[in-house]
């Protein structure tokens, strides 16, 4: 438990990135209070004072305001400063360095080689796994839903051109824009995602059908939880459950999300992580 107000948190998010739902969907189990501010996805003029363009963004202030880069991190370095009394979050933030990378295409991106790593002592380490195998699943979960359950959303929810406008038309919906930036968002977007989208299914290997591989995804997760866990964490959800949840719950309202829920075995737990953050902000 921290003293009230004791930390303050900002976060420049888009409502429907799958990113910025894993960082809320944590925030909001652990009870933390924090501030919205939502990026125009055209401009950004919101995040105009950071190097940094992409979101999430978090500025945390602990005595001094702190700026968080990449879901994970944001994730890894809050819940060690929850846990940890030991260092001030400005020098747990420094256990996780930028490095930059070169992808294949030649665009030069920041990279964060421990952001699934929880920087604790052995004490703490302990109290949080009490087994190693604990804390190796966590990460390796964590780590499936960056690179491989994140990927699905865009080619499910674009799947068709229908379905692209009605994604486009819940972006526009929830997101901030002008009133004809958003007209042309929702008609031009639609039209450019259906196309990226064929695109993003080519290079990730998908099936013709890119719903079967949501499907497959999402019962593989379920398997791994299993039958006799509430949650991967157990009784309460670990940062596995909480960042597979939050890219899951993007899809709200659309017909990927109502298939996903027909056609695989994660309503019941999806259920309780439902329940389980909404008592948590309440």
């Amino acid at each position: 438990q921290l003293p009230a107000g004791s930390l303050q948190l900002t976060l420049y998010q888009y409502k429907t990135c799958p990113f910025c739902s894993k960082v809320r969907a944590f925030l909001d189990y652990h009870g933390l209070p924090y501030e919205i501010v939502e990026v125009n996805p055209i401009m950004r003029k919101e995040i105009k004072f950071s190097s940094y363009r992409k979101v999430p963004i978090l500025l945390a202030n602990a005595g001094s305001t702190l700026q968080l880069n990449d879901s994970s991190v944001i994730i890894s370095a809050i819940k060690t400063y929850l846990i940890s009394k030991r260092n001030s979050l400005e020098e747990i933030v420094s256990f996780y360095p930028p490095m930059k990378t070169v992808t294949e295409q030649g665009k030069e991106v920041f990279e964060y080689g421990n952001k699934y790593w929880l920087m604790l002592d052995e004490k703490e380490t302990k109290q949080v796994y009490p087994v190693k195998e604990v804390r190796v699943e966590e990460m390796k979960w964590r780590k499936w839903a960056d690179d491989w359950l994140v990927h699905l959303i865009s080619p499910n929810v674009y799947r068709t051109p229908r379905e692209a406008l009605a994604s486009f038309d819940y972006i526009v919906r929830e997101g901030k824009f002008g009133t004809v930036e958003g007209f042309f968002a929702k008609y031009l977007g639609a039209v450019a995602m259906f196309f990226i989208s064929k695109r993003l299914k080519k290079r990730h290997h998908l099936q013709d059908n890119v719903r079967e591989d949501l499907y497959e995804a999402v019962n593989e997760w379920v398997k791994a939880v299993g039958k006799h866990r509430l949650f991967m964490g157990g009784n309460q959800p670990n940062l596995a459950d909480l960042a597979v949840y939050g890219v899951l719950r993007v899809m709200e309202g659309l017909e990927a999300f109502d298939d996903m829920m027909v056609h695989t075995k994660i309503q019941p737990w999806y259920q309780r992580m439902e329940e389980v953050i909404q008592r948590a902000e309440a």
